[in-house]
């Protein structure tokens, strides 16, 4: 039983790390565990938001936006690419 909830909350990270990844453009080499890492951080950051604002969970959406605003965050800080412009679609060093 708990395995497979440890397996669905490793599906929906997935699920949610790829969708933050097609939301902002350009080239992302990432592996698959990186982007349930993703996923995972992000639902943590979009509940703790939703939790604040709203009450509760925020579900689905506030993990999306989460999962997004960390893997800008990543370009912008940590590969140090804008997410528009020429940059944007030139591949991380």
């Amino acid at each position: 039983m708990v395995l497979w909830y440890i397996i669905a909350l490793v599906v929906e990270a997935l699920v949610v790390g790829g969708l933050a990844r097609l939301a902002l453009p350009g080239p992302d080499p990432m592996s698959i565990p990186m982007t349930i890492v993703l996923g995972i951080a992000g639902t943590f950051l979009g509940g703790i938001v939703a939790y604040l604002f709203l009450g509760h969970a925020g579900g689905l959406i506030f993990a999306l936006l989460g999962s997004t605003l960390l893997l800008y965050l990543h370009r912008r800080f940590v590969q140090h690419r804008p997410i528009t412009g020429p940059g944007a679609k030139r591949p991380p060093s």
